[in-house]
């Protein structure tokens, strides 16, 4: 017989692998996201072609969309974790911060085309802050008081 699909799956037998594939599944978000967004804005002539400097008003708004991306990368992440929703969030904006900490080193001092140092540093500064928003977003409520 065929099992039929429902939003809840069964929880996996071992909660490290619920814990992985939440952050997985956050993290792949986010990067999917980021990076069709990105190819729209080149491919519409909104940004300039790859490897061609890019204005700073132009980095302020990846740097808006980015943000919402992690915010709600974080809260799918909390969403999937079902325990300790907010400290899978905030695992996932540790490693979005040393990611972005590792863009930041990488591109720094490198060229125009690599954009300005803000924006590189913005992430890193953003990136727990966004975590922490997405998984509050996302966090179970607690139900309504009765009152009698």
């Amino acid at each position: 017989m065929t099992q039929a699909l429902t939003l809840n799956p069964p929880s996996p037998r071992h909660p490290a692998l619920r814990s992985a594939g939440a952050i997985l599944a956050g993290l792949v978000l986010n990067a999917v996201l980021a990076s069709a967004v990105d190819a729209v804005m080149h491919a519409t002539g909104v940004f300039p072609p790859l490897g061609q400097p890019m204005s700073h008003a132009l980095f302020a708004l990846a740097l808006a969309y980015r943000l919402v991306f992690t915010v709600g990368a974080c809260a799918l992440t909390a969403r999937l974790a079902r325990r300790q929703p907010l400290r899978h969030a905030l695992i996932l904006g540790g490693i979005g911060m040393g990611l972005a900490l590792l863009g930041a080193v990488a591109t720094w001092g490198r060229g125009p085309e690599f954009g300005p140092a803000w924006y590189p540093l913005s992430l890193v500064a953003t990136a727990l802050p966004c975590a922490w928003l997405g998984g509050r977003l996302a966090a179970p409520r607690p139900p309504p008081a009765r009152h009698s």
